[in-house]
């Protein structure tokens, strides 16, 4: 396992609705590292995802949890490797009760730039934005 890795702590309203959410995806959930407040949700070697009940959330910091379906506050892009794995990810998560944003400004944009991307927010309002971007140099 590398040195370094990005765990991101999600505040999740129903835990167990959220590791359906993720396994629905296509990710595994650690079970090492799972109890009743929290999941690890495992990207890949590297990237996890630690679904926290709300309540354990809050002994993380002391400002109040934002409400996730209301207000954005991040998008989690994920560079992947074509395409076709974007709009893989993105059906998976849609299949799993995931909601898509669509912005066909952004679109035009990102097409421009020899970029293609999708945006969905699981089950809390999270914002997940799975991309690919031609890195050829040909644009």
């Amino acid at each position: 396992m590398s040195s370094r890795m990005i765990f991101l702590n999600l505040p999740v309203a129903d835990l167990n609705r959220s590791k359906k959410f993720y396994e629905a995806v296509g990710w595994k959930v650690n079970q090492e590292f799972s109890d009743d407040n929290a999941a690890c949700i495992v990207i890949d070697d590297n990237i996890c995802v630690m679904l926290l009940t709300r309540q354990f959330f809050t002994t993380f910091s002391q400002r109040p949890v934002a409400d996730t379906t209301e207000k954005t506050g991040a998008s989690y892009g994920l560079a992947l490797t074509s395409v076709a794995e974007v709009d893989a990810l993105a059906d998976a998560a849609l299949s799993g009760g995931a909601t898509e944003e669509v912005n066909a400004d952004k679109r035009a944009q990102e097409e421009q730039v020899g970029m293609y991307s999708r945006t969905f927010l699981d089950p809390d309002g999270h914002q997940w934005e799975p991309f690919w971007m031609d890195y050829s140099g040909s644009r």
